[in-house]
């Protein structure tokens, strides 16, 4: 992958999230095809995808919860979100994977230590904060909503922003860290259980 410029990682993160929540919510189609406006295996190539999967399951979260949703049709919907989940994560491990040959050549410092969270699993939160904000912001907009519903939405949203502002911060402070040594990156994959046939009860004694 064509290696980002450090310090402007989270700006570039947070222009590619806004551009793919945008390109979803104008087709407003969980089964809507992507279209990502990047070359196939670049970091922003998996940026795009990363927001694309994530705005698609927060839909089909919203869906599932219609109390009048057929039973037949949430099943069908919770496998979907299993599987989306088992893709967001391969995803955030392939950026993970980026990071981890950019400064694979990075020699720690002696008293160099580990981030409670990999620099991947920090921008999937930047990539959440970037829909929870178009949603917000959309709750601030709505005609048929009441003025208490809008002022403690747009509350909501100014909460949301510094946040983001706060964990772009974060990230681009880590990823400094780790590329002047002051900490360094361990990756452990997720090892999801429920999914695997093998590790799943459920799954390998149905197939005796």
């Amino acid at each position: 992958m064509k290696k980002v410029n450090l310090m402007q990682f989270s700006a570039v993160s947070n222009k590619i999230f806004a551009e793919a929540t945008s390109c979803y919510h104008a087709k407003d189609d969980v089964d809507a095809s992507v279209e990502i406006p990047y070359p196939e295996k670049s970091i922003e190539y998996c940026l795009f995808l990363k927001n694309w999967i994530d705005a698609v399951q927060w839909h089909l979260e919203d869906i599932i919860r219609n109390p009048e949703i057929d039973a037949v049709e949430a099943l069908k919907i919770k496998r979907r979100i299993d599987r989306s989940n088992q893709e967001r994560t391969e995803l955030v491990e392939l950026i993970d994977s980026y990071f981890l040959d950019k400064y694979s050549l990075v020699p720690p410092e002696p008293d160099a230590t580990v981030n409670t969270e990999s620099p991947a699993w920090a921008i999937d939160r930047l990539s959440i904060l970037v829909l929870k904000i178009y949603h917000m912001k959309q709750e601030t907009l709505r005609a048929d909503a009441s003025r208490e519903h809008i002022a403690q939405c747009e509350q909501k949203l100014a909460v949301l922003l510094e946040q983001q502002n706060d964990l772009s911060t974060a990230v681009d402070q880590l990823l400094a860290d780790i590329e002047a040594g002051r900490k360094y990156m361990k990756v452990y994959k997720q090892m999801k259980m429920y999914n695997d046939p093998a590790l799943n009860p459920v799954l390998y004694r149905s197939q005796k």
